[in-house]
């Protein structure tokens, strides 16, 4: 592949807008591949790294959710999740993380998730590392040996796939490893972005009874509820008395409160109020405090007196992203996903980071 190149969008430094700037495409790796025509998903988790929020290496090519077409195979490489046989042209997506096997987290607890070593794309690859491309705000990524890679859901567009394609696999490790879903129970959702409409929709998949979103702005409730997912949708973001939105959101639950409460709002102040929400005897699952955006304070008794069953999860694995796929049929049949995304030319990416920053849009997505 001598000769060709692929643009990207790369953070040179924290506080300052990304660039687009060109690299060579290598060959693929041995027991990897090369991926074009790339759909890269814009996380809230990227507006942090590009903050300085982590401590991450600069400069890198930014994006750990993607979607694209198999352009090379390397040597002893090309096979998906399942041990099936890839094949230049194929629709794949790919776990964003590569754990190492080694620490106690990978070795001993059963719990790659936190993996101490992982390298991720778009997040710890620095573009001085093995090879610059890698992340999906690009149009092409080298995926290197070890990459849970998963071939593309059948008859679901990458458009659809992409709507959930962080939040999804996120949550599906939550639901079913730290507290899932029991069928007919009453479900509070904290949060009104990908994050929260992923918990919504699988709660609905799992059978609960009633899912209640309680997030904001307007507009993305508004999204949320013309894509079918959630029963109830509550402003806390634009209201003048949140406490008004809360006793609205414990009434919409049921005299007792829900059952299961779901943290997926990344503010550290919507967990004091989310203890409130629950049921004595529930269960408060928290998933959005990824990145430390501070301390915030809570009233202990909520946990005790309600004897609270409170649970965190922490980002996913391969296996998380296989399932995620595996759905994904059954949530576009069910969800209108594809409704939820806003695609925007690799060109306009400061134009998607404003619109997800101002919360203008529910689902954005650079197409390469």
């Amino acid at each position: 592949m001598t000769g060709r190149t692929g643009r990207a969008v790369v953070l040179e430094q924290f506080g300052t807008p990304p660039v687009l700037r060109e690299f060579p495409v290598p060959s693929a790796p041995a027991g990897g591949m090369v991926v074009d025509r790339l759909h890269g998903g814009i996380c809230g988790t990227d507006l942090h790294l590009q903050q300085g929020h982590f401590p991450i290496p600069t400069p890198l090519v930014l994006g750990h959710e993607g979607y694209g077409t198999v352009l090379e195979l390397g040597p002893d490489g090309g096979r998906d999740a399942l041990g099936e046989q890839l094949a230049v042209g194929d629709a794949v997506m790919w776990a964003s993380s590569i754990t190492c096997g080694q620490c106690p987290p990978c070795r001993l607890h059963r719990e790659p998730t936190l993996c101490q070593n992982r390298r991720t794309y778009g997040v710890n690859r620095a573009i001085t590392d093995d090879v610059a491309l890698a992340g999906s705000w690009a149009d092409h990524i080298v995926l290197q040996p070890g990459t849970t890679v998963v071939r593309a859901a059948p008859g679901v567009s990458a458009t659809a796939a992409m709507a959930l394609a962080c939040a999804g696999p996120t949550v599906v490790h939550a639901l079913y490893e730290r507290r899932p879903v029991r069928m007919g129970e009453t479900v509070i959702v904290q949060g009104s972005g990908p994050v929260g409409l992923a918990a919504a929709a699988f709660a609905q998949l799992a059978g609960a009874a009633r899912v209640i979103i309680v997030g904001g702005p307007e507009r993305r409730l508004a999204a949320a509820a013309a894509a079918g997912i959630g029963d109830v949708h509550l402003n806390i973001v634009d209201a003048a008395d949140a406490e008004a939105v809360l006793r609205e959101a414990r009434a919409a639950a049921g005299p007792d409160g829900a059952d299961l409460v779901i943290e997926c709002a990344g503010v550290p102040g919507a967990v004091a109020q989310g203890l409130t929400l629950a049921r004595r005897g529930g269960s408060y699952l928290v998933i959005g405090q990824y990145t430390d955006a501070g301390d915030t304070e809570l009233n202990p008794h909520q946990i005790v007196y309600r004897q609270l069953d409170v649970v965190g999860s922490w980002a996913f694995t391969g296996a998380h992203l296989v399932e995620y796929v595996r759905l994904l049929p059954a949530l576009a049949a069910r969800f209108d996903l594809e409704g939820m995304v806003t695609v925007y030319p690799l060109e306009h990416h400061a134009d998607a980071l404003a619109d997800v920053a101002a919360g203008a849009v529910l689902k954005a997505v650079l197409s390469g």
